[in-house]
């Protein structure tokens, strides 16, 4: 469920910020006067959505434009090609998107989705829309140890955690500019007059327009308008790059600062994780080992936790005479699952083991953990601790299916020992990989770096994907329609046999991305 605070917030700013300007329109003494400062200044209001346009940039649209025509006439051909292949790429990445949804459905085993998020263009203005791009955040509590689909449909408060909306909604503004960027160059490349550039806000999303005479749009070639329709989403396409490259540099750039392949550092611990307490993680705490499973950044950290989480509960060697001496009489009984518990269900220090004695026989004992498991090898059989001493055996934790004992190593401290589900572990821990240089350096910044950069990667990657389906209102649309103009009108001499294959299409397109949507909607929503 849409969290009821968000939606009374939204709901009321509206209604305020509508009623305000409803009240200052109907009043006799400031009518003429709001409605001038209004127009002045570029402004527009009407439920739920509010726009701003000025002329303001106009010169720099027109000096970036005509700078090195010849070589922003090739970058140009090059948008052209993406845009074309991506339009009908589109038809296949949403059909691939439906399918992975409606076998969700049919398993009824929906996966979680991520925050991560999204944006489209609204016809020659961009907007959010509902998918996004994935993408995993830099700190572990934003990652999934899933596979997930390529688009994901987004919803703010439900799977958008409220702490990263700053990220989301500043990188949908960027994304948006330089799409609209994009199309304002190419416009005034292809002698397109440019009107102006505006910033809108719609309901709770941002985006940016351009305004583009369309009397000269109408009279350039087919061609000329594919270049200016293409180049907004080959911008984010190029965006989406960049961000990818900065992005596997960032150790690079923050060489002087930081430095990495040490370890993990802890930057948050939530208030209900089970990792809270006098020898639990806290934040600044460089963890090395998950196990004996190296950890050295946060790749590692991840795939760590996924083997420790699908693969069987890993066992410590102990002595013969080290289990006699810390092995006391217990009545070991089974629980729902089938797993054997041994010790007193309130002990906060002392775990069930099992082991097979010399004979092959399964036991079980009650262990203080820590003095059982602290300064030993880990094993899967007995075998595995003949190695270091024949009098040796294999004890391995008897936990219920999917609670797992973990080691954690984060020197100086004392080892920690997790007991639970590694999910938990994963979720309520957020982590980096840059370590700080000197003290005054925060251990936040990072990590706020790394976030926005794979938002932005994400929400312009999705940018480019969502407004290059041949959609109604959409830049797939207006790309659609040049190319069939461009490609058709000579094969075709019937213009409404080439306009009906176009409304065709661009139907089919409008159906699959609606069917995404809805269908992505109610996954989320319905949980």
């Amino acid at each position: 469920m849409i969290p009821v605070s968000l939606v009374v917030v939204v709901v009321g700013g509206w209604t305020a910020v509508y009623l305000t300007d409803l009240v200052l329109k109907s009043s006799v003494y400031f009518k003429h006067s709001y409605e001038d400062w209004l127009e002045n200044n570029g402004l527009s209001i009407s439920p739920f959505h509010i726009r701003w346009q000025t002329a303001v940039f106009n010169r720099a649209f027109y000096s970036w434009g005509r700078r090195k025509a010849r070589m922003l006439y090739q970058w140009f051909n090059f948008g052209m090609v993406f845009g074309v292949i991506a339009m009908f790429s589109s038809f296949f990445l949403l059909g691939k998107t439906l399918m992975q949804t409606l076998a969700q459905m049919m398993a009824d085993s929906p996966s979680s989705y991520t925050s991560s998020s999204s944006s489209s263009s609204s016809s020659s203005s961009s907007s959010a829309s509902s998918f996004s791009s994935s993408s995993s955040s830099s700190s572990s509590s934003s990652s999934s140890l899933h596979n997930e689909q390529v688009l994901q449909v987004v919803v703010p408060g439900i799977n958008l955690p409220v702490n990263q909306l700053t990220y989301f909604f500043a990188a949908v503004l960027i994304s948006g500019v330089v799409h609209e960027i994009g199309h304002g160059i190419a416009a005034i490349r292809e002698q397109v007059r440019f009107n102006g550039f505006g910033i809108f806000l719609f309901v709770i999303y941002p985006g940016a327009f351009v305004d583009l005479f369309t009397t000269h749009l109408q009279l350039i070639s087919p061609v000329q308008q594919l270049r200016i329709f293409c180049a907004g989403i080959w911008h984010n396409f190029v965006l989406a790059l960049l961000g990818i490259l900065a992005l596997v540099l960032l150790p690079v750039i923050l060489l002087p600062f930081y430095y990495t392949g040490v370890g993990v550092l802890i930057t948050e611990v939530a208030e209900d994780s089970p990792a809270i307490g006098p020898r639990g993680l806290f934040v600044g705490d460089l963890v090395t080992h998950l196990q004996d499973c190296p950890v050295t950044n946060v790749q590692d950290w991840n795939e760590c936790l996924d083997t420790i989480a699908y693969e069987p509960q890993i066992g410590y060697c102990i002595s013969a005479s080290t289990l006699q001496q810390l092995s006391f009489p217990v009545r070991a009984y089974k629980r729902l699952d089938g797993s054997t518990e041994c010790c007193n269900n309130h002990s906060l220090t002392d775990v069930c083991f099992s082991y097979r004695n010399n004979f092959n026989k399964r036991l079980h004992t009650c262990l203080p953990a820590r003095k059982a498991v602290e300064a030993t090898q880990v094993c899967r059989t007995n075998k595995d601790c003949k190695k270091s001493s024949s009098s040796s055996f294999c004890i391995i934790p008897s936990l219920e299916t999917h609670t797992r004992l973990i080691k954690v190593k984060h020197p100086p401290q004392i080892d920690m020992l997790y007991v639970g589900h590694p999910l938990h572990l994963h979720y309520t821990v957020s982590i980096t990989s840059f370590i700080p240089r000197f003290n005054f350096l925060s251990i936040d910044l990072p990590v706020v770096v790394e976030t926005f950069v794979k938002y932005l990667i994400s929400l312009s990657g999705a940018l480019a994907i969502v407004n290059a389906v041949p959609c109604f209102a959409l830049d797939g649309q207006w790309i659609l329609n040049s190319f069939l103009d461009a490609t058709l009108t000579s094969v075709i001499g019937d213009n409404d046999i080439k306009d009906l294959i176009g409304f065709f299409i661009l139907l089919g397109g409008s159906v699959l991305l609606a069917a995404n949507v809805t269908l992505g909607l109610w996954m989320v929503t319905a949980r």
